[in-house]
């Protein structure tokens, strides 16, 4: 399969296409005066998100040099297989079992990256394995730095299968260290991320946003960007240095029943930004951060791309440790709509929250459209749900964030400090989040509700009391 042609301009006007068309909640009415459920939204996005499929055509790393003795470089000999494959037509390039260490794989289109039972990529913590420096995020800022350990840039058709591990080998003496085990570190980090953001805001061109040695910018796990028809499959992950699955700009992206065990620093477990129509299945996260975060780019350089993260569906997950489950934000400046979450199970002591999604008015961004369905939750440490405005920075800024039309419905909890934490602007409040045939038991110290109108609950139960109500403050 040839390389894909299209220009960066006309990719993410197909990626940013809906961008010009009415709001999501305005189109919801709408769509129900007609008697379009918000939820038969979610199936129609589902009819359209296709994993790509793949000739039949096999690649063994080890015809090409790799060795699995967890000691031999097989970069090389990877590098040499996906082009191969590329070069052929497209095909999978299989892990055998065995231990094969190795520096940054850049996926091809057409490429189907598949482990093997018993297979394990294990991947350098060398930095200059991840040379030369590539167009890539940190933390929803664009930037030149160390390519992520597999990257694909404009490529279509591509996918990470099979039973087998990706071992980061991060830990606190590799990677993570990056982030602040230990002053040196934590200071040339801080004032890197700060330089960048200063970057963005003056609108610096991304090609002169050069960082790499000596930055201290954590690289992150997965990360395909503007690449169309993404599948990440059966594998599992361990000791990312950052994110761990991040598909940036891209459309029709599946995640499928993936495991994700990582608690490093901002070891989010799946991180889709600016991308549409994306599926999230079956898919289990134990996690030093965020489980899932859904994002769309920071302060001003999410505004100058202003493609939105739209149509994803998340279902069938398990949540264990991390700051929440189903996550928008804090990197949301370009928006989020048209957002499916149901069936899942949560339950950890050292999970914070089910639903959260978190802003303020140095970030902004519209938030419309949010549906939450069937998920059972356990215990969390602080609230069943939450939305907050004064999210780091607070209302520090001028753009206000919005975040509109929220429905939770048949959600159940055994333990939590609140049920609701609803944190918005007198200015600027949250509106219209209703909370339908809900059970929060184990409460501990209620709701916190803050700047809201029109908060609307139906037959929920806390604490074994019936409530149905109407709530503006």
């Amino acid at each position: 399969m040839p390389p894909m042609r299209s220009s960066r301009r006309e990719f993410l006007a197909g990626v940013a296409g809906a961008a010009a068309l009415a709001p999501a909640a305005l189109r919801g009415r709408a769509e129900q005066a007609q008697g379009v459920a918000p939820w038969d939204r979610a199936a129609e996005i589902l009819r359209r998100i296709v994993p790509p499929r793949f000739p039949s055509r096999h690649f063994e790393i080890t015809r090409f040099g790799a060795v699995g003795d967890g000691k031999a470089d097989s970069s090389a000999a990877i590098r040499r297989a996906i082009a191969t494959c590329h070069a052929a037509g497209g095909g999978s390039v299989v892990v055998p079992a065995g231990r094969f260490l190795t520096g940054g794989i850049r996926l091809a289109s057409g490429v189907n990256l598949h482990l093997a039972a018993e297979a394990t990529l294990a991947f350098s913590s060398d930095a200059r394995k991840y040379l030369p420096l590539v167009l890539t995020r940190f933390e929803g800022t664009e930037l030149m730095n160390y390519a992520p350990f597999i990257y694909a840039l404009e490529a279509e058709n591509i996918a990470i299968t099979g039973t087998g591990t990706l071992d980061g080998q991060a830990h606190a003496g590799a990677w993570w260290n990056w982030r602040g085990e230990g002053p040196a570190a934590q200071s040339q980090q801080a004032a890197a991320r700060n330089r960048l953001l200063e970057m963005g805001a003056r609108g610096v061109p991304v090609k002169e946003r050069v960082f790499g040695a000596g930055h201290w910018l954590r690289p992150n796990f997965i990360q395909p960007y503007r690449s169309r028809n993404v599948l990440i499959e059966g594998v599992t992950i361990v000791n990312s240095p950052m994110w761990e699955i991040n598909p940036v700009l891209c459309q029709n992206v599946t995640v499928r029943n993936v495991s994700v065990s990582s608690h490093g620093p901002n070891n989010d477990g799946c991180d889709p930004e600016s991308c549409r129509d994306v599926l999230i299945d079956g898919c289990t996260f134990d996690t030093g951060d965020d489980c899932i975060a859904l994002k769309s780019g920071r302060n001003n350089d999410g505004r100058r791309l202003n493609t939105p993260i739209e149509n994803v569906i998340i279902r069938n997950c398990t949540m264990k440790d991390g700051h929440g489950g189903v996550v928008i934000g804090s990197e949301i400046s370009g928006g989020a709509r048209n957002i499916f979450a149901e069936q899942c199970r949560m339950d950890s002591p050292r999970l914070d929250r089910a639903l959260r999604i978190k802003t303020n008015s140095v970030r902004g961004g519209i938030v419309e459209g949010v549906y939450m369905r069937g998920v059972t939750v356990g215990q969390v440490a602080e609230a069943v749900v939450t939305i907050d405005f004064f999210y780091e920075e607070g209302d520090a800024g001028p753009f206000p964030p919005i975040v509109r039309d929220v429905e939770v419905r048949t959600v159940t909890s055994t333990k939590s400090k609140y049920g609701l934490l609803l944190k918005g602007y007198a200015k600027d409040p949250i509106t219209d989040v209703r909370l339908i045939d809900c059970r929060f038991d184990g409460v501990a110290e209620g709701d916190v509700i803050e700047a809201v109108r029109d908060l609307v609950r139906t037959n929920v139960v806390v604490n074994g009391t019936a409530i149905t109500d109407r709530i503006s403050r």
